[in-house]
């Protein structure tokens, strides 16, 4: 049955979405606890790719699907079927090389926007998780727009809780790495730092598609539908303990990249001890 969208619909939809992706913003912010980034400069990162980085990589994602349908009428030969976004190979090169690698760095362009505000390794990745979270807001949201309209209001949420605790943590873990490589590049002088980690966060990306689409995988490679429906409910389960174990390697990162001493462990921060100069009059031999 088709859901009719109305306003208060519409408002539980992108409350479910955000107030998700809000949570583990603060969560990510809040790990770095010595001199926090202000909720201004994280809120305009988690903007940027909830607006910017969503809506263009959706339009250059269309365009190069369609640049590959174009190119494959000019090369028919079975090795490039992939150039077609209509086939079974298509599909899986959109979502396995072309989203990664075209998201990734659309959400990167938001991190090396706001460079002046990183004083600190730590800052790299709570900007890039910032950035990744803003994104993976939107996209949950539209994900559970287009699901309310098959299916309604509780198909609509179910999406958007599945995708909150899988997508919005992958996007915000990927990026997040990108922001600590860059964040090494800038501050310590780390060569090749934002380009390793960047390549880091599309693997990621994409090996996380890979678990999200094992049902799919089982289909083209000829297993029966019942197969695939087991495949999809253990890649399911994989995507959410992939995502989740991210995140919380981020969340290592960003304590190690504050307290390096501690191995990671939430430290107080001390400040330097300054030493006291001896009263007048005082000798060395005065204790």
């Amino acid at each position: 049955m088709n859901g009719t969208l109305a306003l208060e619909d519409l408002l539980v939809l992108i409350l479910a979405s955000l107030v998700p992706a809000l949570i583990f913003l603060s969560w990510i912010r809040t790990s770095e606890r010595y001199r926090q980034t202000s909720w201004g400069t994280v809120l305009s990162l988690f903007a940027f790719g909830a607006v910017v980085a969503t809506i263009v990589a959706g339009i250059l994602e269309v365009v190069l699907v369609d640049a590959g349908n174009a190119a494959s009428k000019s090369y028919p030969a079975p090795e490039f079927s992939f150039l077609k976004g209509n086939s079974t190979a298509g599909t899986f090169f959109l979502v396995l090389v072309i989203a990664p690698f075209v998201e990734e760095g659309l959400k990167a362009v938001g991190v090396a926007r706001y460079r002046d505000r990183i004083g600190s390794v730590a800052d790299g990745p709570v900007f890039g998780a910032s950035v990744g979270l803003g994104f993976g807001f939107f996209e949950t949201f539209l994900y559970g727009l287009g699901a309310f309209l098959v299916g309604g209001l509780v198909a609509g949420l179910t999406l958007i809780f599945i995708r909150s605790i899988s997508s919005v943590l992958l996007h915000g873990s990927s990026t997040a790495m990108f922001g600590y490589g860059f964040a090494a590049s800038k501050v310590e002088g780390r060569s090749g730092a934002s380009g390793g980690y960047y390549l880091l966060a599309v693997a990621m990306h994409s090996s996380f598609n890979v678990l999200a689409s094992l049902g799919s995988v089982a289909l083209a490679l000829g297993y029966s539908g019942q197969v695939g429906n087991y495949a999809d409910a253990l890649g399911l389960v994989l995507a959410v303990v992939f995502a989740i174990a991210a995140i919380n390697h981020v969340v290592t990162v960003i304590h190690q990249s504050t307290f390096p001493s501690a191995g990671g462990a939430p430290a107080r921060y001390r400040p330097p001890t300054i030493a006291r100069r001896p009263p007048p009059g005082a000798t060395q031999g005065n204790r």
